[in-house]
């Protein structure tokens, strides 16, 4: 291999050659930066010749990066890091700021977290707005193709790219009427009873389901919701049982009784996630300090 010339590559191409490896498609990639699909296939040939690698091959109808590609891959995301962290401008302003920072988050966390971090900004930032969406179960790529700026959830995706922080811990317990039954007292019990269950917008199972599923365990499933928002019009004046986050008790779950789950479980923490990119982003950076500061109190109390 010829040595590389440094000075034939530029921020742009190195965008490109990211987006094509995270997206397996140059259409895709297209698509994501804004560019034709000529532009994309001919900054990619610049590549090649540059570093001397064909970077991505044909695989079946689709594109496989090299091996190269594989492994200079978290190098040239550190360099756009880099170059990005540099031409961030002046201190941070939040009195001054003017945007939308978007937070993905289920109702759980949504609820417990982000009205009082709402009601932190109007004070500190009134200029910055925010926008939740729902989250399911969180992959990767929503945080590398900006679909969020940060994700709230205790399900970080598997990716070195990934940055994460503990900001509460809670433990999962029955919800249930009491005017209309008692909780299980056992593991056979609790199976046997009659559930509601969860399965996220996009099909996900919840980890109490996966971990039930796995140990080769099934409970009766009456009813199932997309979100715990659904859980009190069932629970109200039924036999059913839902098994939520604790804390959810001081919230949508206040009016039923709890008790604790009859079987071994480990308790959870909640976490915050963003992408490395924006790791030393003042704006991002600030606002990450004040959702660890709205989490604090809860933290101490114990779930």
């Amino acid at each position: 291999m010829n040595p590389i010339d440094t000075l034939n590559l530029d921020a742009r191409s190195l965008r490109v050659f990211i987006a094509v490896l995270d997206e397996g498609s140059v259409s895709r990639a297209a698509v994501r930066l804004g560019l034709s699909q000529s532009a994309v296939s001919h900054t990619l040939e610049r590549l090649r010749q540059v570093l001397g690698d064909p970077l991505f091959v044909k695989s079946g109808r689709g594109i496989a990066p090299t091996r190269y590609a594989l492994r200079v891959g978290p190098n040239v995301r550190q360099i756009l890091d880099d170059l990005q962290a540099l031409a961030s401008g002046p201190p941070f302003e939040p009195g001054q700021a003017e945007f939308t920072f978007t937070i993905a988050a289920n109702d759980y966390q949504r609820d417990l977290l982000l009205p009082p971090l709402a009601a932190a900004l109007r004070t500190a930032a009134p200029g910055i707005h925010l926008q939740v969406i729902p989250s399911g179960i969180p992959s990767a790529d929503m945080l590398r193709k900006d679909v969020c700026d940060l994700i709230i959830s205790p399900h970080p995706p598997s990716a070195s790219d990934i940055i994460q922080r503990r900001l509460l811990d809670d433990r999962m317990v029955m919800f249930y009427d009491a005017r209309r039954r008692q909780p299980p007292a056992t593991l056979a019990e609790y199976l046997q009873a009659h559930h509601i269950g969860i399965f996220f917008g996009a099909g996900e199972r919840t980890a109490l389901e996966g971990s039930l599923t796995a140990r080769g365990l099934e409970r009766k499933v009456d009813v199932t919701v997309s979100n715990f928002s659904g859980l009190p019009a069932f629970l109200q004046d039924s036999e059913l049982i839902a098994t939520a986050p604790s804390r959810m008790a001081n919230q949508l779950l206040k009016p039923f009784a709890t008790a604790p789950l009859p079987f071994d479980y480990k308790p959870f923490s909640l976490l915050m996630l963003w992408h490395q990119r924006n790791q030393d982003d003042p704006a991002h950076r600030w606002l990450r300090q004040q959702l660890v500061a709205v989490a604090e109190p809860l933290a101490r109390q114990h779930p």
